[in-house]
């Protein structure tokens, strides 16, 4: 089946321009500006709408296996079709961890039968899995992922022996959460002695303070630079963390220094780090509550100036679902994370809307620029034979969060009663229709990503 998607608004390696976009098998077939001639079997017209390429999600959690009850791999897909999010990939810290080669073909066997789109899972790292980490085929799976600092699940990675053989042979990339765990247990016994139940609304910014994410991710990138390692940190939520990363630009694929270097370490800024600060937990409380944690005003503008900067190399979410009613549990008992995967694009449009970031780096630090760091095949551009992974949005249209409009399975979002100032309106999965005005098409599922490694 052939799609001709015409008039459209293509948002596309730092330029906006009107084109129409042919897809065949699965491909994107032709790039033009006058395309109408063509045949083919569904036409859209895209008028006053832009076409991006699809959002590439590099840090979500999924939930499946084990924690059914809160998300699986179906419906958080779902949830991140309709907010333009095409390919993700998934974390390791499910039920049980993902630490074994045989438990990680395990996630992308349910994915190849539920996902609606594009998918890959990072193979966990532990204090004693070294061998099963070294047998992971850099073509076929993300990265490793480390826990440097305790989050969801029991994966912390403290043994400095450990760290250091990973880092000295690392098949492919490794991603980090980072966050000092003695410093937070010392804090968190701290503030427990100190106000016991009574806790302030912006405990947990000060329990997972500055010092505890530079701390580790200063050793991390030790590390990286040590073993000559290529590093990916997760969530930044710190200015002081910032001046850890060099000013890079992409070129060929690569992410690169302004020396033509590779790029050894790179950097993810999160939505709600963007988006939310320690004001909000006023309102939102717990439901804000995530590793690392939200913090005061200035950090949030200082992340924003990393990224514009290309300090901070690309944007995703860390889509983390708990039940409402873990949610309202007292803080000390509240899980964290929070789900996100669905409004990624409305936030950083709303973003872009207020002139804080132009729609081209938005594409940039959401598609092109993750698929340059992970090394992804044929996707993460509109280019001439890529996968047609794409979304058209409308920017004159609306999206008002409620409840009733989510499609996590938790049923709740941060967003809610927002009102962001643009809408998707249809996701191309490989080529597939997969969602259009609010429905969804899902005879057709995702495919396995595959990386140029």
């Amino acid at each position: 089946m052939t799609t001709l998607i015409v008039n459209a608004q293509v948002v596309n390696e730092n330029t906006v321009q009107g084109l129409d976009v042919l897809i065949e098998n699965g491909h994107i077939k032709s790039i033009g500006k006058d395309l109408q001639h063509v045949p083919a079997d569904n036409i859209i017209d895209a008028k006053g709408k832009y076409l991006m390429p699809g959002v590439i999600d590099d840090q979500v959690h999924f939930r499946e296996p084990g924690l059914t009850y809160k998300a699986n791999i179906y419906t958080e897909s779902k949830a991140a079709v309709a907010g333009g999010v095409t390919s993700f990939m998934e974390m390791p810290n499910t039920v049980p961890n993902t630490l074994t080669q045989e438990l990680l073909a395990d996630k992308y066997q349910i994915a190849s039968q539920t996902s609606l789109a594009n998918y890959s899972f990072f193979m966990g790292a532990s204090n004693d899995n070294y061998d099963e980490v070294m047998k992971t085929d850099p073509s076929q799976v993300c990265g490793i992922k480390i826990f440097m600092g305790s989050s969801t699940g029991n994966m912390l990675v403290d043994a400095p022996g450990v760290l250091e053989k990973i880092f000295a042979n690392a098949p492919c990339i490794i991603a980090t959460h980072c966050e000092d765990e003695p410093t937070v247990r010392q804090r968190m016994e701290m503030f427990k002695e100190q106000y016991g139940d009574n806790v302030p609304y912006n405990i947990h910014a000060l329990i997972r303070n500055e010092e505890a994410c530079l701390k580790s991710s200063s050793f991390a990138t030790s590390l990286a630079h040590k073993n000559k390692t290529r590093l990916h940190i997760l969530h930044i939520s710190t200015g002081d963390e910032v001046p850890l990363f060099e000013i890079g630009n992409r070129k060929d694929g690569k992410i690169l220094l302004n020396d033509g270097e590779l790029k050894l370490v790179t950097a993810e800024a999160c939505v709600h780090h963007l988006w939310f600060d320690a004001e909000d937990y006023h309102k939102l409380g717990n439901k804000i509550k995530c590793n690392p944690a939200i913090k005061a005003p200035h950090h949030k503008e200082a992340i924003l100036k990393a990224v514009l900067d290309n300090r901070i190399d690309v944007i995703a979410t860390d889509h983390a679902p708990h039940t409402i009613e873990e949610k309202a549990q007292h803080y000390w008992q509240a899980p964290s994370g929070l789900p996100l995967v669905q409004h990624t694009l409305n936030v950083m449009l709303q973003l872009s809307a207020e002139g804080k970031i132009s729609i081209e780096r938005v594409v940039e630090k959401m598609s092109h620029a993750v698929a340059d760091c992970f090394q992804i095949k044929d996707r993460g551009y509109i280019r001439e034979g890529y996968k047609a992974d794409l979304v058209l949005v409308d920017t004159n249209a609306i999206t008002s969060v409620e409840a009733s409009g989510l499609y996590s399975k938790c049923g709740w979002s941060p967003f809610e009663g927002t009102k962001f100032s643009s809408q998707v309106t249809h996701t191309f999965v490989s080529g597939h229709l997969v969602y259009e005005n609010g429905k969804f098409n899902e005879e057709v599922k995702g495919e396995r990503l595959l990386f140029n490694r």
